[in-house]
């Protein structure tokens, strides 16, 4: 989620920061993120293909220290008076089946405002901590991967590859993340994307991030761990799952949550899903489902976790997967 930055600690924490969302929010700090874009054929070097350099530094740069010391910023409380933000275009409906083997996990609670997965399934192995260095501190963020053309790309919040008009270095992904162990390895990202509107203006409507990300050892992130499913333009009120690593009290980044529910309409930006969800800094960018089984752990990813309203902080919302997220998608998939 979109937050304030903690002020200087031993674990990593940054200075407090000021920005400007939308040319309009008179009080935001700085979110979790870090990334990169792609220029046309003949233009500068694009800033968001990371070279294989970039790349090996990035991964050893990783230790488990640094992990375990990477700080989130507080969660962005949002004042709606000083937001103005364009409600996301439409499209056609799409789904994208989930590619990830099922295995059988036990029911869980539903509606649940918050607290760790233990049912195990194909989630534990496609979502995961994503780790980068932002104004020169280590933060945290969540991801998500997904079935792809290239069976590369992972899904996460747009402030989680980019922020105040600047793209995060030494990004990698952690899939099945928990107490510090890496059990599918580190993934290091070869590109970062977000949507036009988020790289432009940080429209809050538009908080949507992507990573394309190198083989490891040879082999490509979804054939290692599987990709659950994307859906675009299918509507709001749903049944969904919203799933992370927060790691800001009360949690502390080394567990899996989630959280569930009908989901609500954004009633103030009027283009966002909202979620009853307790979730805080660290849990950005992870992934929320649509048509989730929790008897396999597989779903349609249809949002990500973004920001929360400062009057609401047991409100989660994430942005309306349409048509600009669908083409992000295909942007990274196609990389």
């Amino acid at each position: 989620m979109i937050g304030r930055p903690r002020s200087p600690r031993s674990s990593g924490g940054g200075t407090p920061a000021r920005r400007t969302l939308l040319g309009a929010l008179a009080a935001v700090a700085a979110l979790l993120a870090t990334g990169v874009t792609a220029a046309p054929a003949g233009a500068a070097p694009d800033p968001g293909v990371l070279s294989p350099s970039a790349q090996e530094r990035a991964l050893s740069f990783w230790t488990a220290q640094r992990m375990r010391e990477a700080t989130p910023l507080d969660v962005l409380t949002i004042d709606p008076a000083d937001v103005r933000s364009a409600a996301p275009r439409k499209g056609r409906a799409a789904v994208v089946p989930p590619s990830a083997p099922a295995s059988a996990v036990g029911p869980l609670a539903f509606p649940h405002s918050g607290g760790p997965w233990s049912g195990g399934g194909a989630v534990t192995r496609t979502a995961g901590r994503v780790f980068f260095t932002y104004q020169g501190r280590t933060a945290s963020c969540s991801g998500n991967a997904v079935t792809s053309a290239n069976k590369s790309t992972v899904l996460t919040a747009g402030h989680c590859v980019k922020m105040q008009g600047a793209w995060h270095t030494n990004w990698v992904f952690v899939p099945g993340y928990r107490d510090g162990q890496r059990p599918h390895g580190t993934w290091t990202a070869a590109r970062l994307l977000s949507t036009p509107q988020w790289t432009a203006s940080e429209d809050i409507n538009y908080d949507i991030g992507a990573a394309v990300v190198s083989p490891l050892d040879g082999t490509r992130l979804t054939d290692a761990v599987g990709g659950q499913g994307v859906a675009f333009n299918t509507g709001y009120s749903k049944a969904m799952y919203a799933f992370g690593f927060p790691a800001a009290a009360p949690y502390d980044g080394e567990k899996f949550i989630y959280c569930s529910g009908t989901t609500f309409r954004d009633f103030l930006l009027s283009g966002d899903h909202g979620l009853t969800c307790n979730m805080t800094g660290g849990s950005s960018g992870g992934p929320w489902f649509t048509q989730f089984d929790e008897a396999t752990g597989t779903g349609l990813q249809s949002s990500v976790n973004s920001f929360k309203y400062n009057f609401l902080p047991n409100a989660m919302y994430g942005p309306y997967f349409g048509a600009d997220a669908q083409n992000l998608y295909q942007s990274a998939q196609s990389s």
